[in-house]
């Protein structure tokens, strides 16, 4: 019972069924003014945004405290990593079959999102006369890769990280430097584990937030489209990344189980951010050489996205089929296409997926920009899958990058996972 109570994952359960209870009974509560306006600010290179009412207030002041270490975790990890791994042609083959792995995957995210609406038509029956949203402000805002780059923080650290570790290769004093780097990455950790012990007080914020604000009655519209999603979520997770960690023999349950509390974290905060700096560290524990998961996890935060790619793809064709705009093979390889480009910049622009779809159905110009307005309202319902789904791509793209690259120790895999995998 005492180990049942020191756990975090249980907290975490606790105040994620604690905030929808809340949210659905006592929205008032969830939604009671803190603060007379939201706080937005850059910090470290990282937007920090607390809003106004509590639930919002505990959710915000737990990311932002663990978005504020996700660059220093990223420049150090990268830094000390290339540094390790001395051969700098290895740094580049790692980076090239990251970025080939990326956009494979995220293709294929994207077909699989596409056939699995085709067949489910989650858009047929959907009733689109007097629709209400004001989509103004994403329509209003056009892609582009220049602000993907400059928005794009964690992109900005992992180049400059890259350059520091091939310069301090160059250093007659590359000891001392590396020594020092060595003393604060182990601190900025120690930080990291004590922000940890908060996820539940963050959890429960975000998903009473949730609740309290659009309310469960807001799912029954566009439940069908929510139940495609998250179906397709699913077989993409246990078919396609099954597939990935089976060819090196890694057990994608295992996996999960073994990142349970990230997990959790992801759900309650719709943030794969939350859980990005702890993943990290994970990930090494359990085998993945510190370069590779250095190299990888970053540049998979912005362009292996696979969660946001099934999401965009599905509700190109769920508008589709509520307007009832057919779609001739060619336009549907041409949604494909672009988004194949424009998908790699949502995790970088702000509104990021809604700025994508406009851009997107703009393109295209046969499906009403409109129609995004039927999306507002369960969004914020969504996110929770494109967030775990991204936040597991990249993890299983980490290990499969790791073994191909022979920088993967089973032994510490087996102690991880506390059970011996057969060969």
């Amino acid at each position: 019972m005492k180990k049942l109570f020191t756990n975090l994952t249980f907290w975490v359960l606790i105040a994620i069924t604690a905030a929808i209870l809340i949210g659905h009974f006592a929205p008032s509560f969830a939604l009671q003014p803190l603060l007379k306006s939201p706080v937005k600010t850059k910090l470290l290179g990282q937007e920090i945004s607390i809003g106004s009412t509590l639930s919002e207030f505990l959710a915000g002041i737990f990311i932002s405290a663990v978005k504020l270490l996700i660059n220093p975790i990223i420049f150090l990890t990268i830094t000390l990593g290339i540094v390790s791994m001395g051969d700098l042609k290895k740094v580049g083959r790692v980076g090239a079959k990251a970025l080939l792995y990326f956009e494979i995957a995220t293709t294929f995210a994207l077909i699989i999102g596409v056939i699995v609406a085709l067949i489910i038509k989650p858009g047929h029956g959907i009733i689109t006369n007097n629709l209400k949203g004001d989509i103004s402000k994403y329509t209003q805002t056009s892609f582009s890769w220049l602000k993907f780059l400059e928005e794009n923080s964690t992109l900005q650290v992992l180049i400059v990280a890259i350059f520091s570790g091939i310069g301090l290769n160059y250093l007659r004093f590359k000891k001392d430097i590396t020594d020092a780097l060595q003393v604060i990455a182990k601190y900025v950790f120690k930080i990291l584990h004590a922000i940890m012990i908060f996820a539940p007080i963050g959890a429960f914020g975000g998903m009473a937030y949730t609740i309290s604000k659009y309310g469960i009655d807001a799912l029954v519209p566009l439940a069908k489209l929510m139940a495609t999603v998250y179906i397709t979520m699913a077989i993409f997770i246990f078919g396609a990344l099954w597939l990935i960690l089976k060819y090196y023999r890694v057990s994608i349950l295992k996996y999960l189980n073994y990142i349970k509390e990230e997990l959790l974290v992801v759900l309650g905060t719709s943030s794969s951010e939350a859980a990005l700096p702890s993943v990290m560290e994970k990930l090494e524990r359990m085998g993945c050489s510190k370069p590779v998961v250095g190299l990888v996890i970053p540049a998979g935060y912005s362009f292996n996205l696979d969660g946001t790619t099934i999401y965009l793809s599905m509700c190109m064709i769920f508008l589709a089929q509520a307007f009832n705009v057919h779609l001739h093979a060619g336009q549907i390889v041409s949604i494909i296409g672009i988004l194949m480009v424009t998908s790699k910049g949502a995790a970088g622009v702000t509104g990021s997926g809604f700025v994508v779809l406009a851009s997107t159905l703009t393109a295209i110009k046969v499906i009403p920009l409109e129609g995004l307005a039927l999306l507002l309202g369960v969004d914020r319902f969504m996110s929770e899958a494109r967030a775990i789904t991204n936040f597991i791509g990249n993890g299983v793209a980490t290990i499969w990058i790791a073994n191909n690259e022979k920088e993967f120790d089973r032994k510490k895999m087996d102690v991880a996972f506390k059970t011996r995998i057969p060969d």
